[in-house]
């Protein structure tokens, strides 16, 4: 064993690194428990998608990193997300964890992805009073 990080571990070893600096950012900020944090997906790169935005949102969730955690598909990634299977598993392996999945309505109507967003089971619905709300009530938000 050479002790080099092979690249499949990459994504997760950064996963791992992201979340332990939220938790010390928390710790700093002498919050005690977890909190909310809404990741905002809006690349149309499905690198970001597999190797960062799914993997923190998911790991946040299950390592209890956050009570609650919300993926909104906004944008790009819509078209990303229905061309990928892969993704697909990926979501509703978060769903099944906790992970509130939810699309933008204006993003699917200009895309013409509202059915298929339906189709394999992610909410479309208006997002933008939605992440305003999650701004104002104080939400941790992470854009990719």
């Amino acid at each position: 064993m050479s002790g080099r990080i092979t690249p499949h571990l990459f994504p997760f070893l950064m996963a791992v690194f992201i979340g332990a600096m939220v938790q010390a950012a928390l710790a700093q900020e002498g919050e005690n428990q977890p909190g909310r944090l809404a990741v905002l997906w809006t690349s149309g790169d499905p690198d970001v998608a597999h190797n960062v935005a799914f993997m923190y949102a998911h790991n946040a969730k299950k390592a209890g990193w956050f009570d609650e955690v919300t993926l909104i598909i906004w944008g790009p990634s819509q078209r990303i997300l229905l061309g990928d299977k892969d993704l697909q598993k990926e979501i509703k392996a978060m769903q099944q964890d906790g992970v509130i999945v939810e699309a933008c309505i204006a993003c699917a109507m200009r895309f013409g992805t509202v059915e298929d967003l339906k189709a394999i089971g992610v909410p479309v619905k208006p997002m933008g009073l939605p992440l305003t709300n999650y701004l104002n009530d104080g939400w941790k938000i992470l854009t990719f």
